[in-house]
């Protein structure tokens, strides 16, 4: 999921090199050592790994999560004695861990949910390695499209595309849904078995998989405390998801989308307020704990700056976890200002979804975090688009981009 079809998927060993995390110099007692460090979190009862690396930024220790071609940046490291807390960017978790040497023993604390919960952590200095050290020779290649189906421990299943890139036994990759993509992947092929893994900071993800005799994946998908899927995955190059433009429309009746959110001083804001008014409007529904919210705010974010002055405005109506406004304004408070964002966000409700959708009874639900509504100058809503593929699915999220593009120009050209 990256740019240039799957270019932007590369080799670790790449970025590696290229990070100079081979560096390194010893910190004193209570701080971390500056280079890479690879990172372990009990996900669901199985070991899941990821990389990051610590480096000396403005004076002070930031570390930057890896997860193929991405960095996070996470720029609030606090220490106590031994102890050391990574505060997970915009996210409501932290690292949280005890110093012993060149390892770190301790939990990763997630917060953002309606029952928080922390998992073991643990991570060692100086390693480079996703999985391991020294993979088996890969007995295939993966590279390509793949029709996925997951399913539930409840029998429930949903299609999904795998789009994988393998060098050796480096892959990289990600799977898209019709609510969402599951962002930057890394991992390996280790003979006959597929590992791959992702941590932003509120979400940890782990995916196995083993070839089958007929060419086939069969696998599992850990996430979280308690997380567990299966999934298959066959070949097929003319393999498409449900568009994504066809699964949440208004009811029959409506044309309009009303509401009236507090913005963040607590003053309330319709679309039939001034500012909107005349005007070719984009209705974001976002969460500040959603990573693919997170994706698709720094797209609109650059993209409002650049593009406001012909007549477009952008709302942003955010559902958080918790129904106080105060908590939930200081959420989406550090999300403006970690992505700088210049659009009005607005306290709207919580993450529930059957809540959000009768905080906007004109839908017929709400499937996805994000998803973006597009408005037209007579205030009518012209297109409602379910989830979002992120910069690390490759060509869908340019093609996602050039479609947002091609709907805001018709919009806007109209009188």
């Amino acid at each position: 999921m990256n740019k240039n079809t799957l270019s932007r998927f590369s080799v670790f060993a790449l970025v590696s090199a290229s990070l100079g995390l081979q560096a390194c110099s010893s910190s004193s007692k209570g701080e971390l050592s500056t280079g890479s460090w690879r990172g372990t979190i009990e996900v669901s009862g199985q070991e899941m790994p990821f990389n990051f690396a610590v480096s000396e930024q403005d004076g002070k220790q930031v570390a930057h999560l890896i997860n193929g071609d991405e960095r996070i940046l996470i720029n609030e490291i606090s220490h106590s004695q031994d102890s050391v807390r990574l505060q997970m960017h915009i996210f409501d978790a932290a690292l949280i861990a005890k110093i012993e040497g060149n390892k770190l023993n301790g939990r990763w604390e997630r917060k953002d949910q309606a029952e928080p919960y922390s998992l073991p952590f643990t991570a060692e200095f100086g390693k480079t390695a996703r999985f391991s050290e020294n993979p088996v020779k890969p007995a295939l290649d993966v590279s390509g499209k793949w029709e996925v189906t997951f399913t539930e421990d409840d029998g429930k299943t949903y299609p999904a595309i795998g789009e994988f890139v393998q060098k050796g036994n480096a892959l990289t990759g990600t799977f898209l849904t019709t609510t969402g993509d599951y962002r930057y992947l890394q991992g390996e092929v280790d003979g006959s078995k597929l590992k791959l893994s992702a941590f932003d900071g509120a979400h940890a993800y782990l995916f196995n998989a083993t070839d089958q005799a007929d060419g086939t994946l069969s696998g599992d998908f850990y996430a979280g405390k308690s997380g567990h899927e299966t999934w298959t995955a066959k070949r097929n190059d003319n393999f498409k998801l449900a568009a994504a433009d066809s699964l949440t429309f208004l009811k029959p009746g409506f044309d309009r989308l009303d509401f009236s959110f507090p913005d963040l001083n607590g003053k309330k804001v319709s679309l039939s307020d001034p500012q909107f008014k005349g005007k070719v409007v984009v209705a974001q529904i976002f969460g500040s704990w959603c990573p693919n919210c997170m994706d698709e705010t720094k797209f609109l974010a650059p993209w409002y700056e650049k593009n406001k002055s012909r007549g477009v405005e952008v709302v942003g109506l955010g559902y958080e976890v918790s129904p106080e406004f105060d908590k939930a304004k200081a959420r989406i408070e550090k999300m403006r200002d970690r992505l700088q964002v210049p659009y009005t966000l607005l306290v709207s409700g919580t993450k529930d979804k059957e809540l959000v959708a009768k905080s906007l009874p004109a839908l017929n639900h709400v499937l996805s975090f994000p998803t973006t509504i597009f408005i037209d100058k007579q205030g009518k809503v012209r297109k409602i688009h379910t989830g979002f593929s992120g910069p690390g699915t490759g060509k869908y999220y340019e093609e996602f981009v050039q479609d947002f593009n091609k709907t805001i120009d018709e919009l806007v050209a109209e009188k």
